[in-house]
């Protein structure tokens, strides 16, 4: 029985077989298999969203429940894996892992863009409406959160205004740095500062950039979340003890260094016009750039990476475990296979109605 109580891969090669080209996803070009038959889901089905800590399983869990099911396309909802070129870290899908599903909002942008929340969810919903034209399921896949909410709760985003948003970066590097735009946060918008840690730079320059060029608090925008509506998703996770989680993050970052990461930074740094904030800020890439710019030793990235690594897992736990709409499952069960079919049939059986 699904429990309802909270909670590497080898590298992608470059040419996978049967794959076609599909316009529309992230605004350019996406990979998309093409080779499985349509077939109309079953009555009263739902699409799925799949969610859990890094490490958990995910990607895998969700590819063997297309394979079971005829109808179902994937989406990942992942901020890093949308980059061209950062495989190994990211542990994106692999060949076999591709082969004969429909995957979406994989590989669609290039290292040098930046690639946003409100540009994922334009992109997503574009995706979830074409599955839908074809009578299939979307199986949504991946541990970003905010990601994650945008397309399950279809979250209203305020506004952008770059040129306030340039000088609060100005700002960050400048002598009162992170602390300084935390106290003008604090002053703005007390709702707000009380969510953003003041350390986390992305989360406070956003929050300051709507304040100061919309004129209205951050914490205004939207009904929040901590709201957890209906939704047409049914929203299963992946759990896994501490000790086991921390060693499947540990064995998968040694695989994905035998696999070449190492190399793969390499290349990127090398590649002009470079890397964009986020794909720099990526786990795993910001340590190896470090290397690779002679900064720091291989011991030294590998126990950040690590450090990194756990403490944005628990982060994750800590985000999906929140959501009282999540059915969770132990990712280490013998059984997952049958109970995720279980708790996705469960998640269908029980609407979408809201728990607030």
């Amino acid at each position: 029985m699904p429990d309802k109580m909270a909670p590497g891969r080898p590298r992608p090669a470059a040419a996978i077989r049967g794959v076609t080209s599909s316009a529309g996803e992230c605004g350019v070009k996406d990979q998309v298999s093409r080779s499985r038959p349509t077939q109309s889901p079953s009555l009263g089905a739902r699409h799925l969203s799949l969610v859990g800590a890094t490490a958990t399983g995910k990607t895998a869990a969700a590819v063997r429940y297309a394979r079971r099911h005829a109808d179902v396309e994937l989406v990942s909802v992942d901020a890093i894996a949308v980059y061209r070129g950062l495989d190994v870290g990211t542990a994106k899908p692999t060949p076999e892992e591709r082969r004969g599903l429909a995957w979406h909002l994989v590989d669609c942008c290039d290292p040098a863009e930046e690639f946003s929340v409100a540009r994922f969810q334009v992109a997503a919903r574009a995706t979830v409406a074409g599955i839908e034209g074809r009578r299939h399921r979307a199986v949504l896949v991946g541990g970003t959160g905010l990601y994650h909410r945008s397309l399950v709760d279809d979250l209203a985003f305020p506004g952008r205004y770059p040129d306030i948003a340039a000088a609060l970066e100005s700002e960050a590097d400048g002598p009162d740095g992170l602390a300084g735009l935390w106290a003008q946060l604090a002053g703005l918008d007390p709702a707000a500062a009380s969510r953003v840690p003041p350390t986390n730079r992305r989360r406070l320059v956003r929050a300051l950039e709507v304040v100061v060029g919309s004129g209205k608090p951050f914490s205004d925008s939207g009904p929040g979340l901590d709201h957890y509506g209906p939704t047409r998703f049914g929203l299963v996770g992946l759990r896994l003890g501490r000790d086991e989680l921390d060693r499947r993050i540990a064995a998968r970052l040694e695989a994905q260094l035998a696999a070449g990461f190492v190399d793969e930074v390499a290349a990127l740094a090398a590649q002009e016009p470079g890397l964009s904030r986020t794909a720099r800020q990526a786990l795993g890439y910001r340590e190896l750039l470090e290397l690779v710019a002679g900064r720091t030793t291989l011991d030294e990235a590998r126990a950040e990476i690590l450090r990194r690594t756990r403490a944005f897992a628990r982060r994750q736990e800590a985000w999906f475990r929140r959501d009282p709409r999540i059915i969770w499952l132990d990712a280490a069960r013998a059984d997952l296979d049958d109970a995720l079919d279980e708790a996705v049939g469960q998640a269908t059986r029980a609407g979408a109605g809201a728990r607030d």
